[in-house]
């Protein structure tokens, strides 16, 4: 995408042809998506090396609470950054390069005042919170070892998302990618040598494969920050100098990402109630919903890649005032998003069994059935949820994020949540009847989310919607 002059009242438009927005879409798509590849591939480095300890089952028992907490604690940050990303976007296509510095030092002062109170309650409240997940004391004080660095820390994972997501809001997306890509590799070498005791280090353990992580983060904020300060990642630079608290910026940027925070706690909650169901019916389940889980992971990569990419070109074709712009950004959206989610539903459902296999599960058994049962229902959902992935990128792009919340809301906690109960308990169709609630409940959401497409409240009312 050509950057905007300085002053200049609209951002370079998309060509009126069609394949134009399509290739745009997909340039823009592209090292997202390898980017968020790497933050999962970040967290199997963790657990394989983890899992080469002497005490390797505590181990990984420790790591899945102590990730669970991290991720909990980092829903705010989540929000944040989808509201930088709608306001960053919507001012780098007005060609307003003052309002762009200005959103992005507001930005990074919160993410900094966000790290530095996880930080803070935390760590305070770290072992309350791994004995509420059920951790045993010898797991928990292994978790407290990995939890107590990520916590004390998170400010430089936390200005690493912001990087990403001010980068991405001006149209650079392969900037953060290289980034996380050396830091990736940064990753590697530290645990390493810090779990393991190499290269003169003391063997660490947990802590270390914690340590690593950290640093990999700081490095990665470094590689963008010099990035963005050289010019190499577009016209923006940013600066501190003079800074000052701007309450009506930071409002809107709170308008913006505090829904789509709740938005996100909501996913997690119908996660929870979903676990909670199935292992009341047959803790089998459990663990076959797991193995889904780390499937459904990485088959959503693509089109979470696609969401965030179209969040960033409908935000900035909104800013030059053009609506039409972004219809056209998110009729391509859904197109490639769900192209793309079809032909991996078609693979993981023609290849369930061999998927399952791979962890070491063995035919047979209940939990290899289970398993194949649940990718087979979520191969049905994801052609769908295409539809509704690229839409929601379209509501966060143009900062209607309430509107977001409230689908997700009608369609997971008044729809899903009692389907399952419907259909796993009360019509007794147990574990699969717990498990068709979520497809049924996708239909739900896509369908809602093009009622709001067609009305088109988002394309004017932007973060007030």
């Amino acid at each position: 995408m050509k950057r905007p002059p300085s002053g200049s009242s609209k951002v370079a438009s998309p060509d009126d042809r069609p394949w134009s927005v399509h290739r745009r879409l997909f340039a823009l798509s592209a090292p997202v998506i390898g980017l968020n590849v790497l933050n999962v591939l970040s967290l199997v480095i963790d657990t394989a090396m983890c899992g080469r300890l002497e005490n390797a089952d505590q181990a990984l028992a420790a790591l899945g609470f102590a990730v669970q907490i991290v991720f909990l604690l980092m829903i705010l940050m989540f929000g944040l950054s989808i509201g930088t990303v709608a306001i960053v976007a919507r001012a780098y296509g007005a060609g307003d390069v003052a309002r762009v510095k200005h959103v992005m030092q507001q930005a990074t002062f919160l993410t900094v005042i966000a790290g530095a109170t996880v930080a803070a309650l935390g760590n305070l409240f770290a072992p309350s919170l791994l004995a509420l997940f059920g951790a045993s004391p010898a797991v928990s004080e292994l978790g407290l070892a990995y939890l107590r660095p990520s916590l004390t820390f998170c400010v430089f994972q936390y200005l690493s998302i912001l990087c990403a997501s001010t980068l991405r809001g001006i149209g650079n997306t392969r900037t953060p990618f290289l980034a996380q890509l050396m830091a990736t590799g940064l990753n590697v070498g530290l645990n390493y040598a810090l779990i393991f005791g190499h290269f003169g280090f003391p063997a660490l353990g947990l802590q270390g494969a914690a340590l690593g992580t950290v640093i990999s983060h700081a490095f990665a904020v470094a590689v963008m920050t010099i990035s963005i300060q050289r010019g190499r990642a577009g016209f923006v630079r940013i600066s501190m100098k003079g800074f000052q608290v701007d309450g009506e910026t930071v409002r809107y940027m709170l308008r913006i990402g505090t829904p789509a925070a709740f938005d996100m706690l909501l996913l997690n909650v119908a996660l929870g109630s979903l676990i909670a169901f199935l292992g009341r019916i047959d803790e089998v389940a459990v663990a076959a919903h797991a193995i889904g889980l780390r499937v459904q992971a990485l088959a959503f990569v693509p089109g979470l890649g696609i969401s965030q990419a179209t969040s960033a070109m409908v935000g900035q074709a909104l800013g030059a005032g053009d609506p039409r712009a972004a219809r056209r950004v998110v009729r391509a959206s859904i197109l490639l998003a769900t192209s793309i989610m079809s032909v991996l539903a078609a693979m993981i459902v023609g290849a369930a069994g061999t998927i399952t296999q791979l962890f070491d599960v063995e035919p047979g058994t209940q939990v290899f059935e289970y398993a194949i049962a649940w990718m087979r229902i979520l191969g049905v959902a994801m052609p769908v949820a295409g539809v509704q992935i690229a839409l929601v990128g379209m509501l966060q792009g143009a900062g209607a994020t309430k509107t977001s919340l409230r689908i997700n809301f009608v369609a997971t906690i008044l729809f899903q949540i009692p389907m399952s109960l419907c259909l796993g308990f009360w019509l007794h169709l147990g574990v699969i009847g717990v498990w068709l609630a979520f497809p049924l409940s996708t239909v739900l959401k896509s369908g809602l989310s093009i009622l709001a497409y067609r009305r088109g409240a988002w394309a004017r009312a932007g973060a007030s919607a």
